[in-house]
């Protein structure tokens, strides 16, 4: 038999793609982003979403990139991963807050607001949040495992996180 080759599927930003095992998946350029991975452990089979705001109401165009918005992006990544909810497992990275703004609005605070609507969406969908390496001011490229269901986080300027 011959070997099987391991491919890493890298995921844009605004954007989301399911993989299975041996298969990785990354995702690169998270800051106020928020990269969230959904998986089964059982089937092997991974998705990961790169979204961008909380919540497509922010939305400016009439077409809407569902992977670009937490409460149109987790809905599209369940429907593709094709797996029952009760067997989906959540982890995520990102979240951070970039850049210091002299007034606190709300609305500046992107990161923290991503991941308040994401954490939401799994509370809606009823899949528990194994692990997060999220806030901060510094950005994250990270990297999932369909093999060992292990998310490698690299922040920059503080190394790799395993989760």
């Amino acid at each position: 038999m011959g070997e099987i080759k391991q491919q890493v599927i890298k995921v844009g930003i605004a954007d989301l793609k399911v993989v299975n095992a041996p298969d990785t998946i990354r995702t690169a350029g998270l800051g106020s982003c928020v990269g969230l991975v959904l998986y089964d452990q059982v089937s092997k089979r991974a998705g990961l979403l790169h979204i961008m705001l909380p919540n497509s109401i922010l939305s400016r165009s009439d077409t809407v990139n569902v992977a670009k918005f937490a409460d149109t992006g987790v809905k599209a990544l369940i429907e593709q991963m094709g797996v029952s909810t009760t067997r989906l497992k959540a982890k995520m990275a990102g979240g951070a807050q970039m850049f210091q703004f002299s007034s606190q609005k709300d609305m500046m605070r992107i990161g923290p607001r991503n991941v308040g609507a994401i954490k939401d969406q799994l509370k809606l969908h009823r899949i528990p949040l194994l692990g997060e390496d999220v806030g901060g001011n510094s950005g994250r490229t990270i990297e999932f495992d369909t093999a060992t269901s292990l998310l490698h986080i690299r922040t920059v300027n503080a190394g790799e996180t395993i989760l």
